[in-house]
């Protein structure tokens, strides 16, 4: 028996479909479930937290969007950050998003974060070669269960934040400072956060 071929979405396709349902992102053409837990979800909710608490310090037009999805260059992908950062000023710019909550320039953003799942291989190798591309200055991967590839988190694995910045070239991310235990965050972005890793991982727990 011939099986047929499962057809790839466009980004449009993925929008008119799935634009509402949070479930899902578009990696080149392909739906990718993100499976959430409940765990992951208090991750995020914890992090937006404390971040939205950051933009208050700062008094400056940023925000956290309850959804959004960020296209990078390539025509057919289209992720869901767990956690984003906007620059509310930079949204004049933005083709898409008075119409859809659609992300197309790396200068609107100012952080994201993803909250690892088990397809934590988008996570560590094709969400870092396409936020760095876009030009995101900050890109965070909280990986609260260490499920992560040794080769990104080492061995023993353990729980890990990885901090990814632009290099001076503004083209690529930097070699990924890490956080475990009681290691104080460190974010270019928010640079009077106040707030261990271990806080971050022990928010999914009962």
């Amino acid at each position: 028996m011939t099986q047929a071929v499962p057809k790839l979405l466009t980004f449009d396709d993925f929008i008119a479909r799935y634009g509402d349902d949070e479930r899902y992102e578009l990696i080149d053409g392909e739906l990718i479930d993100m499976e959430p837990t409940g765990p992951h979800e208090e991750v995020a909710a914890f992090l937006v937290r404390k971040v939205n608490v950051e933009i208050d310090k700062k008094s400056i037009r940023w925000f956290t969007p309850a959804r959004c999805l960020i296209k990078p260059l390539g025509i057919s992908t289209g992720f869901r950050p767990d956690v984003v950062v906007l620059d509310k000023t930079a949204l004049v710019n933005e083709p898409l998003w008075q119409n859809e909550p659609v992300i197309t320039l790396g200068t609107s953003v100012k952080l994201v974060i993803e909250v690892v799942s088990t397809n934590w291989q988008n996570d560590y190798a094709r969400k870092v070669e396409d936020y760095s591309a876009l030009g995101i200055p900050e890109y965070w991967i909280v990986d609260y269960l260490g499920l992560g590839g040794r080769d990104y988190i080492g061995d023993p694995k353990q729980p890990t934040i990885s901090i990814y910045t632009l290099s001076a070239s503004g083209n690529k991310y930097q070699k990924p400072v890490q956080f475990r235990g009681k290691d104080r965050i460190i974010s270019s972005t928010f640079n009077s956060l106040q707030l261990m890793a271990e806080e971050i991982f022990i928010s999914s727990q009962p």
